[in-house]
């Protein structure tokens, strides 16, 4: 078992010269030859990575996308291997402490959380997966004390670790029905680290979403409503007509990333998009959300009764 299992590299002779190859191969092409070059360009990557990125190479490019991984080949298995034993050190630090007086409360609701993510999908179901997200959880919440944990950083960790998951097993297996316990302990943990130095990379763009009255939220769902304005204002009146209040609906979109509203794969792909975004999180969620609205306008405002159309 390796510590840092190396990106795939595709390589352009693999292609049969006397058939056209479909736009998913050429594509797959251009990442294999990216990923494996002696310095990867973040541009170029996020460039080719907005209109989706191959299963094969996504996690290697999320990593790469999120700055856990360096750009520069020769580094990362260095960097993998430092920074997974530094999550191991930090379970030792701070996991033991779950149980402190002043550590309780914000375990337990952890604990709570954890079983209702993503209820329909086996994999979040099972014992060993649900302890892995408590650790990781739990340890972010010690290291960034200024937020802690607020409901809805648990969907976060989810894209991550499925995609994560996703690597070390076969194309034909469904990651959302996988049995980790097939997998070596030692790979499980290598899953764990990297989902946790991932979503510490994600939430420091977007923190102010789950500090003190979640101004980041607040704002960001403001600029939601200034946009409808601008852009449909027969859809904006017709919610101020009805005593619909953006929050009332858009808090969720916001604190969970519309988690909460689109298959788990669907998200995956999304997340394509918002990696690929300097400021995909705090910015370009709000055009996405905006764009639902907009797309759905007509069907909305044919409703007139406030629990129909909340």
């Amino acid at each position: 078992e390796s510590n840092s299992p190396s990106p795939p590299i595709i390589s352009i002779e693999n292609i049969d010269p006397f058939e056209l190859p479909d736009r998913e191969t050429v594509k797959l092409q251009k990442f294999g030859k990216l990923l494996a070059g002696p310095n990867t360009d973040l541009d170029h990557l996020r460039n080719l990575s907005w209109s989706g990125i191959p299963s094969s190479v996504r996690a290697t490019t999320w990593q790469l996308l999120c700055g856990y991984l360096p750009a520069n080949i020769d580094r990362r298995e260095e960097t993998l291997k430092r920074k997974r034993q530094e999550y191991l050190n930090f379970i030792d630090q701070y996991y033991h402490t779950r149980s402190d007086p002043v550590h309780k409360d914000t375990f337990r609701q952890i604990h709570i959380d954890i079983p209702r993510m993503n209820p329909n999908i086996p994999l979040f179901q099972q014992q060993i997966v649900q302890e892995c997200f408590e650790r990781i959880l739990f340890i972010w919440s010690m290291r960034h004390p200024a937020s802690g944990y607020v409901q809805g950083i648990n969907d976060l960790v989810t894209p991550f670790f499925v995609v994560f998951l996703s690597y070390y097993i076969s194309g034909d297996k469904n990651p959302e029905t996988y049995d980790m316990s097939q997998l070596s302990e030692h790979i499980r943990k290598m899953i764990e680290a990297d989902s946790f130095w991932c979503l510490q990379k994600l939430l420091e763009g977007i923190q102010d979403n789950y500090t003190l009255a979640q101004p980041g939220i607040q704002y960001k769902v403001k600029a939601l409503k200034d946009l409808i304005k601008r852009i449909d204002v027969s859809l904006d009146s017709h919610l101020m007509n009805n005593s619909i209040d953006y929050l009332q609906f858009a808090f969720r979109w916001m604190n969970n990333l519309l988690m909460r509203e689109f298959p788990l794969r669907c998200v995956i792909r999304l997340w394509d998009s918002y990696l690929s975004e300097r400021d995909g999180l705090a910015v370009f969620h709000v055009y996405v959300c905006a764009a639902l609205l907009s797309h759905f306008s007509q069907m909305i405002r044919e409703k007139k009764d406030f629990q129909v159309l909340i």
